[in-house]
């Protein structure tokens, strides 16, 4: 298992909470999803569960896959209703992969018109990759 930097609750537990502000677009049983406050697409969620034992998605591959998959599921669901039929589903895994909160989330990137294939016809893909 990760280490963890502390004791205290994440940022995303205490917005769960209700201690720090944030609105929350959709939530589940397990899961919940808000906006990122410093978007990097035109649309930019947060997939987060709700429970908090998981530093990151290999520990939560590993530890419970059932809720790894109801991640996915409500990723695409909020994608969708913003607006999005095609998407980026981002987990970043560790201090090296740019992870600042060790509670495990999935980063949802798209624009609103066409997702990734319109990021093609503009000129390619971020991070040199190819469609």
């Amino acid at each position: 298992m990760t280490e963890r930097v502390g004791t205290e609750p994440s940022i995303f537990t205490r917005i769960l909470r209700g201690e720090i502000p944030s609105e929350i677009v959709l939530q589940t049983d397990d899961v919940f999803v808000i906006r990122d406050i410093a978007p990097q697409a035109p649309i930019h969620l947060l997939v987060i569960p709700k429970a908090d034992e998981y530093a990151d998605v290999v520990e939560l591959a590993a530890g419970d896959p059932k809720l790894l998959a109801s991640m996915v599921e409500v990723a695409r669901v909020a994608a969708s209703q913003a607006g999005a039929a095609d998407f980026r589903l981002i987990f970043n895994t560790g201090v090296g992969a740019g992870q600042t909160v060790f509670h495990v989330h999935a980063h949802v990137l798209a624009t609103r018109f066409g997702g990734l294939a319109e990021a093609t016809m503009a000129g390619g893909l971020p991070d040199g990759e190819e469609a």
